[in-house]
Parts: structure tokens; C-alpha cells; sequence
């Protein structure tokens, strides 16, 4: 039997050992490559947050805007009249002083007078309720506690039957346009009663204050 010699193997051929020896710069260039990719995608990320982040605020800005326009629209409606409104409550509180002139009802008054205090009272009840329904309230301060917001302080005084920092007396009321302060009305706050003076000790029976020990 004879014995097959192996055949030699054939040396690599040169296409091969370029192949070879360029796979290292292969595999960099395409490390390079996808760092390269991984940059840029990071920096379109950022980029996409900053463009939404500012649509989100030209988005609150614009509706923003858009808030303050409806809120200028409503006042407008609602407030372009308060000029005129300031002066014509001048015109109920002169009516109101014309019927507190009058004399009070009598038996026997002349029926001229009479008539004259109940057309008075009746116009100012007309024009009240005129008013009223126009957004223009009338509010009593008399009695109530003091509110920075609807009274104007004209004067401070003690009052026995009225709790300090209450109106012991209105001069005028206070009047609101569909909410908001027209006019304050003119009061004067109570301080509360006299200061109680404390009682004079009273010597015992048989006995003297100025005892000494």
C-alpha cells in the first residue's frame, strides 16, 4: 500500500492578504462612523426639544393673548359706562336727602306734603331698581363691619352700642359696578365704648383704707 503525501498548500494569494490587512481600518472607519451617527443624533434630539420647547411657549403666549384680549373685551362691555354710573348714584343719594329733609309723617299734615314725600320715595325706588338692573348695586355701611374694600373712613368716635371696627354712622352708601368698587361710602368707625373706669375701693365696715401694718 503506498501512502499519499499531503500536497503543499498554496500561499495566500494578494487579493486576499489586502483584504487582510485592511480589515482593521474597516472596522475603525466604521466605529468612526456610527460615533459619528450617534453625534448627530443627539444633536437633532436636543434640537427637537428646543423647537418644541418653544412652540410650547409661543403656544402659552398666544393664549395668553388671547385671555387678555376677552378679559379687555368684557371689562369694556361691562365697565365703559362707569364714568356716567359715578355720577348718576349722585342723583339717588339727592333724592335720598330730598325725602330724610321732609318732615316725617304727621297726623294732620297738609296732603300737599303728604304727596310730596310719596312721590319722592317712589322715584327713588324707581331709580334704585333702574339702576339695579343695569349692574349698579347700592350697598348699606351702617352697623357693618368696616371693609377697606367698599367704606372710606372719614372720622373715628367711641360708640357704646356699636362693636369697634364697625360704621357707627354712614354718611353716604357704598356703590358696586357689576362687582367693582364705584364709589366707597363716606362712614364713621366706631372705637368701641368709654373705657370703663374701675370702682373707687370701699373701706370695710369699721374699718379704715389707710390701715398700716
Amino acid at each position: 500500500m503506498q501512502t499519499e503525501t499531503p500536497k503543499p498548500v498554496a500561499d495566500a494569494t494578494p487579493e486576499a492578504a489586502d483584504l487582510e490587512a485592511s480589515a482593521p481600518d474597516a472596522a475603525v472607519g466604521a466605529e468612526a462612523l456610527m460615533a459619528q451617527a450617534a453625534e448627530r443624533i443627539r444633536t437633532l434630539e436636543a434640537e427637537l426639544a428646543e423647537m418644541k420647547d418653544r412652540w410650547l411657549r409661543a403656544e402659552a403666549e398666544t393664549q395668553n393673548v388671547r385671555l387678555r384680549a376677552k378679559r379687555d373685551v368684557e371689562d369694556a362691555r361691562n365697565f365703559a359706562v362707569q364714568k356716567f354710573a359715578r355720577d348718576i348714584v349722585e342723583v339717588a343719594e339727592t333724592l335720598d336727602r330730598a325725602l330724610s329733609a321732609l318732615p316725617p309723617p304727621a297726623e294732620g299734615e297738609a296732603e300737599i306734603l303728604a304727596k310730596l314725600r310719596e312721590g319722592v320715595a317712589a322715584t327713588a325706588r324707581m331709580f334704585l331698581a333702574t339702576l339695579e338692573r343695569h349692574g349698579v348695586q347700592r350697598h348699606e355701611a351702617a352697623g357693618v363691619k368696616f371693609d377697606p374694600d367698599l367704606h372710606q373712613a372719614m372720622a373715628e368716635a367711641p360708640s357704646p352700642t356699636v362693636p369697634a371696627g364697625h360704621v357707627a354712622q354712614a354718611w353716604t352708601p357704598a356703590w358696586t359696578l357689576n362687582g367693582r368698587l364705584l364709589k366707597p361710602a363716606m362712614v364713621v368707625v366706631s372705637t368701641g365704648g368709654p373705657a370703663a373706669t374701675a370702682p373707687e375701693p370701699s373701706a370695710p365696715p369699721g374699718g379704715s383704707l389707710d390701715a398700716t401694718v
